[in-house]
């Protein structure tokens, strides 16, 4: 099991979004470089994490990406659903009701749905934003 590369920066982009004081925008050419990514493919990320309303896009010279909901109801599965969508992982080759592999599997992704549902990005945010201000000091 393995998320994609774009799950990746997309959890990436949304924690240094997240550390933007007073929730200021940031172009996709900074978000790209950051990451070392073209601005081309990072944009279809982004669209991704808007039509989620994760984020939100203001146009124009001075425009960017900004997160566009409070800091604190963010978690890890809400950017990894809008990236992945919300499929399951498994899916029973043999089709005959109650199978036992499935309910196995099913039950293991809930679990760790919740797992990554309880866990917010502002609080990765914040962890980083502290070893950064350790880094300095």
């Amino acid at each position: 099991m393995r998320y994609s590369n774009a799950t990746n920066y997309a959890l990436h982009t949304m924690v240094h979004l997240m550390l933007q004081p007073g929730g200021s925008s940031v172009g996709v050419k900074e978000l790209a470089e950051m990451q070392h990514l073209s601005p081309t493919y990072l944009s279809k990320i982004l669209t991704k994490l808007t039509k989620a309303s994760l984020i939100e896009s203001t146009p124009g010279a001075k425009g960017g990406y900004k997160i566009s909901r409070t800091k604190h109801e963010i978690s890890f599965l809400d950017v990894i659903n809008a990236i992945e969508g919300d499929t399951s992982l498994f899916d029973c080759s043999i089709h005959h009701e109650g199978c036992l592999i499935e309910n196995v599997m099913r039950q293991s992704e809930e679990n760790m749905k919740c797992e990554l549902e309880s866990k917010l990005l502002i609080d990765i945010a914040k962890e980083a934003e502290s070893k950064q201000k350790e880094k300095k000091s």
